[in-house]
């Protein structure tokens, strides 16, 4: 009876080790397959809203109503396949890529600037064939995969606060200045980039002190890039007033605030959009979130910004824990990413923030952005396949006849549920 009882107590002691392996913590295991239910919720939101206003959006023109949801479904195809591969390339990989995805931003950034269409008197996108290519889109992927590269060597190296690594990081933040704001007068895509490097840089350890200087420095930037562009001081000036000029510069703002309160609190439902037909300025892009509060009312909006909230939410779960310093920051960018455009949109449409013409992740129009935030998502999910799912798994409740989230029906250790 004292054998076995000694011989029970070494294989558990064996178990509670393997458990406790690091091998076994970033083993590959089951991906978060939630994850996919709620970005796919959030594609089709968007494609039904662009589908339902395509007729205000074609009136008056030769194109078919269905051109725009056409073109919607079509980045939507091409960002699955974009999804596909990216979760099927291993992290380390992704590591060994940056390089050339740094390299190929660059060159778009310069192509933009030399060949690229010019729209309202800025250069931000790239005609080829009958589509058209933002460049600033993939300068945020391959921002996420520097920031993850570096700043992960830097750690591994004890070097994160050197004056090398504090120099490095402001010729990158500059250079964001200068070609995303300075040249391509997109300044909410590089407040997003800048979003990016201070809070990737403050998750890989980045001293406060340090980054307060950044950010100071980055507030002077902002100020002189206001000061010195008349539409820059004219949206900050219809962002403090909005009504004071509703005919003229503070139109799509004045627009925006009339598009969401119409909707009441249960909308007025696909097919009866009024805004859409010339009165909201870029309706299916930037003005889309408004759009959608006519059509589903302030319920509608919450369950939107609810599923985005819980798709944060599990995307953070994950960079949490990740099992290396790269994983965590790369997730951590991506997260970062999608959560400050999505908050910049947001605010924009309800008067919360000044209008910054940038599109909402997963629901607006735009072929771009739809596949390189497919693409990002095919990083992330890949992420959730090697975490360390142990650390929260104590005190937390659980059914034995549970199989949600990570939990893999092959495993014979007890995984968290993300």
């Amino acid at each position: 009876m004292r054998n076995s009882r000694l011989g029970a107590r070494r294989i558990t002691e064996r178990r509670r080790n393997i458990v406790n392996d690091s091998d076994v913590k970033s083993r590959r295991h089951r991906p978060d397959y939630f994850i996919l239910v709620l970005m796919g919720a959030l594609l089709i939101c968007g494609a039904v809203v662009v589908y339902a206003i395509g007729p205000g959006l074609t009136g008056g023109t030769e194109l078919s109503e269905n051109y725009y949801s056409s073109k919607q479904i079509v980045a939507i195809i091409l960002g699955i396949i974009g999804f596909i591969i990216s979760s099927s390339i291993p992290l380390d990989k992704w590591k060994k890529l940056q390089p050339v995805i740094v390299a190929l931003a660059m060159l778009s950034a310069i192509i933009v600037r030399v060949a690229g269409e010019e729209v309202n008197g800025v250069h931000r996108w790239i005609q080829v064939g009958g589509f058209s290519f933002q460049p600033a889109e993939l300068i945020k992927l391959a921002l996420v995969l520097w920031l993850a590269s570096f700043l992960s060597e830097a750690r591994a190296k004890g070097s994160l606060d050197s004056a090398d690594t504090f120099k490095k990081l402001g010729i990158v933040t500059i250079s964001i200045v200068l070609i995303v704001a300075g040249l391509q007068s997109d300044l909410g895509s590089a407040a997003v980039m800048m979003a990016v490097i201070g809070v990737v840089s403050f998750v890989a350890g980045l001293p406060l002190k340090k980054l307060g200087i950044v950010v100071v420095a980055l507030l002077i930037v902002t100020v002189l890039a206001i000061s010195t562009s008349s539409y820059r001081r004219d949206r900050i000036a219809t962002f403090i007033n909005p009504s004071a000029d509703c005919q003229n510069e503070g139109y799509q703002a004045c627009q925006a605030l009339i598009t969401v309160g119409s909707g009441g609190v249960f909308g007025k439902g696909l097919g009866k959009s009024v805004q859409a037909y010339g009165y909201l300025p870029e309706p299916a892009n930037d003005s889309i979130f408004a759009i959608v509060a006519e059509k589903f009312g302030f319920a509608g909006t919450l369950i939107v910004i609810g599923v985005f909230w819980a798709l944060f939410s599990r995307i953070s779960l994950i960079a949490k824990a990740s099992t290396t310093d790269y994983n965590k920051l790369l997730v951590s960018g991506i997260l970062v990413w999608f959560s400050a455009q999505t908050i910049i949109n947001i605010g924009a449409m309800i008067g919360l923030l000044p209008l910054k013409g940038i599109t909402l992740p997963f629901v607006s129009y735009g072929g771009t952005s739809i596949i390189f935030v497919m693409i990002a998502m095919g990083i992330v999910f890949q992420a959730s396949r090697y975490t360390d799912l142990l650390s929260s798994s104590r005190g937390s409740n659980k059914s034995s006849n549970t199989n949600t989230g990570y939990l893999s029906s092959s495993s014979r250790y007890k995984r968290r549920s993300l």
